[in-house]
């Protein structure tokens, strides 16, 4: 067996919807995604480009400071002589820096990482071949030791010749908090606008799902009342989308299609039931002109042998020939009632007056009739339905055992907008195996009649808009047919 997959249970509307939510879902994590990391790059750029600026104004204090107190190429102790004026310069700044001669060896420091100071407070050899070897004679390493991350600058430093005399150690701690702060008012300003597009785009989305499908909601309520016995109705939409339309004249051409095969179906269907009512009818006919043969050529020899032939003998004789000529005379009369049942003329009439009369032509003791109103009006035809009180009530007697006393009851009930007329009969009950055929024209199971009284039943109770059907078991059966009041 084959499993519907999740999509085929949901439906094209709640597709469309939840697409576009998703879409705009999507859209937005993006947008916030690319904004975060925007602001990051932003954020490093800028303190590059801070650290630049510090650096630049450092390098130039420094290079006054050195040249003023004529400090370049001397030891680290002519450079503690100037401690404060290096303080002077950090507390300016607001920064730390240190200062090492070109072998490594500190001259003035005020923070150094701690791979520095297990070197002895020198630098190591790596980061003086890189500061050496560099186009721009400068190294930038990122830090990470117990006073947390930050970025160290290593630069030579130069005279007023251009030659080099020392190297500035530049530590840039970066003060994140003011730009953390900044992005997460943005963030949340952004998380803001974007809920509130989010709810404009659920409403939106909802309107354009409902737009979008309801063409092909009109179609699938159509296509739900097609059927090949119905009055199917065209599809016309304006403003359609191009896919659509096309639909739609594929479900017009199928109704065109679908209305010629039921026109066929109709002929066909009729031909075939004249066909299997002419062979029933020629059945029954040639049913009682058997014995007519047989007792004509009886007679024949009879009235050649017995000379002369008594009265008695030709009544015999009439009465055979009257008796199968009435037989034959009731075939005809059935199959003309039934193929020529005239259109129903509905009055308002009393149904338990017109049914209490029509059961007056058989045995009162037979038929226990009741109702529960005196009177019940709905719009009948008397004639038709006087042929269905007949008709079943004839049924119910010749359904019951010729050892058994028959026993009928009719019995009327006023629903809330319908009337109940309920036939029950004790006879044998029908079998399973016919249950599905008891409708069908020239269905019988007597030995007697074509089997037509039961179509005619239910084709005069479909003319007056009502419906039939029954229950049964072995201890009779019951008809129930409701009307509309």
């Amino acid at each position: 067996m084959k499993i519907p997959s999740i999509t085929a249970k949901i439906s094209l509307r709640n597709q469309i919807f939840v697409a576009m939510i998703f879409l705009v879902l999507i859209a937005c994590l993006l947008i916030l995604t690319a904004t975060y990391f925007q602001y990051q790059n932003e954020s490093e750029d800028y303190n590059l480009f801070r650290l630049d600026r510090k650096e630049i104004q450092l390098r130039n204090q420094i290079s006054y400071l050195v040249k003023a107190n004529n400090l370049e190429n001397k030891s680290d102790d002519y450079w503690l002589k100037h401690k404060d004026d290096f303080m002077a310069i950090m507390k300016i700044h607001n920064v730390n820096f240190s200062v090492f001669n070109l072998k490594g060896d500190a001259l003035f420091n005020s923070f150094l990482p701690l791979e520095i100071i297990a070197n002895d407070y020198k630098l190591s050899e790596s980061i003086l071949t890189e500061v050496n070897s560099n186009i721009d004679n400068r190294v930038l390493i990122e830090n990470n030791d117990e006073v947390g991350k930050f970025q160290s600058s290593y630069s030579l430093l130069y005279n007023s010749y251009g030659v080099p005399y020392g190297i500035l150690f530049f530590p840039y701690f970066e003060d994140v908090s003011f730009s953390e702060n900044e992005l997460n008012k943005f963030l949340n300003s952004l998380y803001k606008i974007y809920l509130a597009m989010l709810i404009i785009a659920i409403l939106f989305a909802y309107f354009i799902s409902k737009y979008v499908t309801r063409p092909l909601e009109t179609i699938r309520l159509k296509i739900d009342q097609t059927g090949l016995l119905e009055q199917n109705e065209k599809i016309y939409l304006k403003n359609a989308t191009k896919e659509v339309f096309s639909l739609i004249n594929s479900y017009n051409e199928m109704i065109d299609e679908l209305e010629k095969s039921a026109k066929k179906l109709a002929i066909q269907e009729r031909e075939q039931a004249w066909q299997e009512m002419a062979k029933q009818v020629a059945h029954e006919i040639k049913n009682p002109l058997t014995p007519m043969r047989l007792t004509v050529q009886s007679f024949e020899q009879r009235f050649l042998k017995e000379k002369p032939y008594s009265d008695k003998k030709i009544k015999e004789f009439c009465n055979i020939l009257i008796e199968q000529i009435d037989t034959m005379k009731d075939v005809a009369n059935t199959f003309s009632d039934f193929a020529a049942l005239p259109q129903a003329k509905l009055k308002s009439l009393d149904i338990v007056e017109i049914s209490k009369r029509s059961l007056e032509i058989f045995e009162q003791n037979k038929i226990d009739f009741s109702s529960s109103h005196p009177k019940i009006f709905v719009d009948l035809d008397r004639t038709q339905w006087v042929r269905v009180m007949t008709n079943l009530i004839q049924n119910g007697i010749q359904s019951v055992p010729i050892e058994s006393k028959a026993k009928l009851k009719v019995e009327i009930k006023k629903l809330m907008k319908e009337v109940q007329v309920d036939f029950t009969d004790n006879g044998v009950g029908i079998s399973n195996s016919i249950k599905d055929k008891i409708f069908e024209p020239k269905f019988t199971t007597k030995t007697k009649g074509m089997g037509l009284g039961l179509g005619i039943v239910k084709n005069i109770v479909n003319s007056h808009g009502g419906k039939i059907n029954y229950s049964s078991s072995s201890k009779g059966t019951k008809f129930t047919i409701t009307l509309k009041i």
